[in-house]
């Protein structure tokens, strides 16, 4: 029996199964079954050799944004649009069978998107090349799901749910005992023992700070859930009325655009810049004029933003010999300010790197440290004698 057979019949268990007190436990147990065989799903069959059909692309730019939806939703064209890439669109379903890169040049910066084939149901089982397409998502920094804006609502929550049932939260655990700092509704220790004696953890430490269900607890056992950034974009809006439009475009995380009419592509950029949260830092040399072509991109999500996270960017090393920075911008009290590493940057400031003077042996100046003669009135250099 294959891994989506014993799914099936896990939830068909779980549906004849009544849910009261004495069921509880056994539900959980196969909650945590049906967990684990969803993982197995995801992991590359054994004994292959790593050898694929390109789908996965390397990643470029200050930034990944993934285009996932459903067939003939608008992806592909709104990549041509906002990148100049050609990717093929065509009336009929699943034109685009493999992962399409484009570069965004966007406020002085490069962002990576990405046009992966359409999701269909049943994509986190392997369906449709979901498992692959789901995985280029996660390596994304963020998600645009593309909807039909005359289907938006049934088709964004088959999608959630598709990407909800891959996503976990990585956390270790070790140990062994059960705490709680509030009263548990959902889970009680019992439970906990027996959902961790099904994942065979004999040695852990579990504490709970809100009233959490069961899958929450297994979604922590797992330790590879990842909630990403995700934008709704509601396409097609020249197909329904002014009133659905303005519906659509009040939920939150939402734009509306339309790649017929090219509608609304500067505010679909504006979200994702905003989303991202890139800071652009320009670099200013000592004594010279700063360069406003080509700044530093920092990010939370990519390493931080504060001035060492800056130095490590242009060289690891850089921060060895760093003694202060001066910072222009927003994140300045004064103009300039003398800044140590810990000091957070925020868009369009401008640094200079002072570094650190290497002192010079025996001293400077007038005032030495030391003398540099011989100790021995044998050893001094004797003056050549005059010629006459």
């Amino acid at each position: 029996m294959g891994i989506i057979e014993r799914i099936k019949e896990i939830e068909a268990e779980m549906a004849r199964t009544q849910k009261n007190k004495a069921t509880e436990y056994h539900l959980g147990q196969l909650k945590a079954k049906i967990a684990k065989l969803r993982t197995q799903l995801l992991e590359p069959p054994k004994g292959s050799s790593g050898a694929g059909d390109g789908f996965e692309v390397t990643k470029f730019g200050h930034g990944r944004v993934a285009l996932i939806g459903f067939p003939s939703v608008g992806k592909s064209t709104l990549l041509t649009m906002l990148t100049g890439t050609h990717s093929e669109a065509a009336s009929y379903e699943f034109t685009t069978l493999t992962c399409i890169p484009g570069i965004i040049h966007y406020n002085d910066t490069k962002i990576q998107l990405l046009d992966l084939p359409g999701i269909i149901e049943g994509a986190s089982e392997g369906k449709g090349r979901g498992r692959q397409v789901i995985a280029v998502s996660k390596s994304s920094d963020i998600v645009l799901m593309v909807l039909d804006a005359s289907k938006s609502e049934g088709h964004r929550q088959i999608l959630t749910k598709e990407l909800e049932s891959i996503y976990f939260k990585k956390k270790k655990t070790g140990g062994i005992s059960f705490n709680s700092t509030l009263p548990l509704t959902h889970v009680d220790e019992k439970l906990c023992y027996q959902i961790l004696h099904e994942y065979k953890i004999h040695n852990a430490e579990v504490l709970f700070r809100e009233d959490a269900t069961v899958d929450d607890l297994i979604d922590v056992i797992e330790g590879n859930r990842k909630y990403m950034k995700c934008i709704y974009v509601y396409n097609k809006i020249d197909v329904i009325g002014i009133d659905d439009v303005d519906k659509l475009a009040r939920q939150p995380n939402s734009v509306v655009i339309s790649c017929n009419l090219k509608l609304n592509f500067d505010r679909l950029l504006a979200k994702m810049w905003e989303e991202m949260g890139l800071v652009r830092v320009y670099t200013k040399p000592q004594g010279q004029q700063p360069d406003f072509t080509d700044p530093v991109v920092l990010s939370t999500d990519r390493g931080g933003c504060m001035v060492e996270d800056f130095c490590n960017h242009i060289h690891r090393n850089l921060i060895k010999d760093v003694e202060y920075v001066l910072v222009w911008g927003t994140s300045a009290r004064h103009h300039p300010q003398h800044c140590g590493l810990g000091h957070s940057l925020h868009d369009e400031d401008m640094v200079q790197i002072v570094k650190r003077k290497e002192k010079e042996e025996g001293g400077r100046g007038r005032f030495k440290s030391h003398s540099t003669d011989p100790a021995r009135i044998s050893d001094r250099e004797k003056k050549a004698p005059l010629k006459t």
